[in-house]
């Protein structure tokens, strides 16, 4: 091989020194000034190209003198050659003037690589120049990259060099500048520390390809994911015994994609919690998408989440409305579908839905978005919220019952306003010339607790409405903090009757409380444990803990990925649990519900008496008897609240007021409250059922338990 463009440019004049010395010494010296110069200089091309012009010119010029002086001809003659080569100098002079003494990035030093050559080239066009883009603009002019060396192998690519300035300026360079002109992340960018060397020379280390940091593995373990699906999954003992793994998508190994198949045999429920155990991942990494295929399941594991970004309410505004099949959009499955929700079943009245979500998991935005679709829907609502001031789409309601006992007068109203369409429809015939009406219950384990002043009437309402309201076209969204019993009032007649009804939201709960296994097993739910849901996502917590207070920006919005607000799973009936995250709430749902009024429920004598209905009990005080028919609700209503009870009758005697801060009077009569209500009461109940104060309360309180006459538990008081 011969060689190279550049060698010749390099070494010609050389060459060419060497070849004259048989010819004279005057040539002789001259090729080798020139060529000595091209050696030393390292020129650029043009450069070289006019030392070989300035050789050339000298070479002839001393070769003519020197058969001038040895024909014995005038010395004179042979001194006028010289002209030529001073000439000849002179141009070489002239050519090189604009020429740089540091050489811009951009032109490859003689013996580089191809790749080195680009990297350099990069370099300039876009950190140092000079740039053969007009207009750009660079990083840091003049910051060249020095001593450029390459380290390249089969699975790794590097760089080193020197970022370097003329005397008397500092760099100004960063990884991140690098890492973007490179397009790689900001890890694999090594700058040297400043503190150490000259503001002028920082050197630097870029991995443009990093080699895979595998952990060594024994051998024959299983490596793969079809590997580990046979060996940990589909085992007897595995969380889908019996199944086979067919990749779709591989990305590594925890970012994957596949169907698992189960020949000739429904694969069924599956146990997130064992999947995930047995893939040796958490629960939030692993997600299912059952197929139309009763043998098949979609599996996707994750190493960022596909949620993480979310989806914005005002994006999908026009899918909030109910379609044909009485469907709204509740949010986005894992794999980017629309996660939809029923709420009416055309031709068959009201669909319920069951909402469960800890503080801060994003319920109160679902309620919140259930409550604009209904009102794009053209559905009556009417909202029962024991926790004031909570829901702000309450102005899209027909009826808001805000606060304790406002609540339970709306939930008084539904089961009115049902009993009202049993009589005014003995047969239902669809489409009802009444409109789709929904109760939303927020914070229902407020009213339905053991614990609840009105447990009794609300559990006996909920049951009712859960079982009767669907065919009258009446829907109930329930929503707790928790799945467990305790929040239903221990009553599996409503869970069940919400989970045949319609759907089930499941978001994060606290620690403890969020397991769907055991007695809170939920069939197609089985091995979630909502708790296990983290409130933030990997990487948020190093984030917070580095943000510097002094800067912080109190008036930046925030974004999807905050927090796992709205991530959970949403139960269809028949179907398995599947992976979603309701919309991200960036703009008040209020502002998006148009100039349209809020849906009425229709003129009937339940509606007209709302008011009076509100405010009248239902059952006695044992919680029996439930008002079964409109006449005698009617009835009840129209005579007023009943009478105060034997012990608040006692506050609005003469005496009253002056005996009910002696301890004597005050005593018997929380211990007649306790033994006739037969439920554990806080403080303030018992204060707000004797008509005092809290404070004149807990003394007595104290004192009872002393003598052993009450008990107290977690702050529920309860007669011994």
């Amino acid at each position: 091989m011969g060689p190279t463009r550049a060698q010749f440019i390099q070494y010609a004049p050389a060459a060419l020194a060497v070849a004259s010395v048989t010819v004279g010494p005057w040539s002789a010296l001259a090729a080798a000034a020139a060529g000595a110069g091209a050696w030393a200089v390292n020129a650029s091309a043009p450069a070289l190209r006019s030392l070989i012009a300035c050789g050339i010119t000298a070479t002839g010029s001393g070769i003519a003198a020197h058969q001038v002086l040895a024909s014995g001809m005038d010395p004179l003659f042979a001194l006028g050659l010289a002209v030529p080569a001073g000439a000849a100098v002179l141009a070489h002079r002239r050519n090189t003037a604009g020429e740089h003494t540091a050489l811009p990035a951009t032109t490859a030093a003689a013996g580089q690589s191809s790749q080195a050559q680009l990297i350099s080239a990069w370099w300039a066009e876009f950190i140092s120049g000079p740039t053969q883009t007009e207009g750009r603009k660079l990083i840091q002019a003049g910051a060249g990259l020095e001593h450029l060396a390459l380290d390249a192998g089969a699975d790794h690519v590097s760089f080193t060099g020197i970022i370097t300035l003329p005397q008397g300026q500092q760099v100004r360079v960063k990884a991140a500048d690098i890492a973007a002109v490179y397009q790689i992340p900001v890890s694999q960018v090594e700058l040297g520390d400043p503190k150490h060397y000259a503001p002028n020379a920082l050197p630097v280390t870029v991995h443009l390809k990093k080699a895979s940091s595998a952990p060594e593995i024994p051998a024959g373990a299983p490596t793969t994911p079809e590997q580990l699906w046979a060996a940990y999954v589909a085992i007897p003992e595995g969380a889908m015994p019996g199944t086979t793994l067919a990749l779709t998508r591989y990305d590594g190994p925890l970012d994957w994609e596949g169907v698992a198949t189960r020949a000739r045999r429904a694969i069924g429920t599956v146990n997130l919690q064992d999947l995930a155990g047995n893939l040796h991942l958490e629960t939030i990494q692993v997600a299912l998408a059952p197929t139309d295929k009763p043998s098949q399941m979609g599996v996707r594991v994750m190493k960022e989440h596909a949620l993480m970004h979310g989806t914005m309410l005002s994006t999908v505004v026009d899918e909030l409305a109910m379609d044909s099949r009485g469907y709204v959009r509740l949010g986005t499955y894992i794999d980017a579908q629309a996660a939809l929700v029923p709420l009416a079943q055309p031709g068959s009245g009201a669909r319920h839905l069951y909402l469960v979500g800890g503080s801060r998991s994003g319920k109160s935005g679902v309620l919140e978005q259930i409550l604009l679709s209904a009102h794009k829907s053209r559905i009556a609502v009417i909202l029962s919220s024991p926790q004031a001031g909570t829901i702000a789409g309450a102005p899209l309601t027909a009826h808001c019952g805000d606060g304790l006992d406002e609540a339970m007068g709306a939930l008084r109203l539904a089961y009115a306003l049902m009993l009202d369409r049993e009589a005014r429809y003995r047969s239902p015939a669809f489409p009802f010339t009444d409109p789709l009406t929904l109760i939303v219950i927020d914070e229902a384990h407020m009213l339905l607790a053991a614990s609840s002043q009105y447990h009794a009437e609300a559990k006996a309402i909920v049951e009712q409405l859960t079982r009767r309201s669907l065919k009258r076209g009446i829907g109930v969204v329930l929503a707790t903090q928790t799945p467990l019993a305790e929040d239903l009032g221990n009553s599996s007649i409503i869970r069940s009757q919400l989970l045949i009804g319609g759907g089930a939201v499941f978001l994060r709960c606290a620690k403890g409380q969020g397991s769907l296994v055991g007695a809170n097993a939920v069939e197609g739910a089985e091995g979630i444990d909502l708790s296990k849901i983290p409130s933030t996502w990997p990487g948020q917590y190093a984030k917070v803990a580095d943000r510097d207070m002094s800067g912080l920006n109190t008036e930046a919005a925030a974004e999807p990925e905050d927090g796992t607000f709205g991530l959970g799973y949403l139960l269809t009936p028949g179907s398995q649990a599947v992976q979603f995250r309701s919309l991200h709430l960036d703009v008040p749902p209020a502002s998006l519900a148009g100039n349209q009024p809020p849906v009425a429920v229709e003129d009937c004598d339940a509606w007209r008496l709302r008011e009076a209905i509100a405010q009248t009990p239902m059952v006695d005080q044992r919680g029996k008897n439930l008002v079964g028919s409109l006449a005698d609700l009617l009835t009840k209503a129209q005579q007023g609240p009943p009478g105060l009870p034997q012990q608040q009758r006692a506050q609005t005697d003469p005496a009253g007021p002056a005996g009910e801060d002696g301890q004597e009077l005050i005593k018997p009569r929380i211990l007649e409250l306790l033994r006739e209500e037969s439920i554990p009461m806080t403080a303030e109940t018992i204060a707000r059922k004797l008509g005092t104060s809290a404070k004149n309360i807990r003394p007595r309180l104290s004192e009872l338990k002393k003598r052993n006459e009450i008990t107290n538990e977690s702050g529920l008081w309860r007669a011994a």
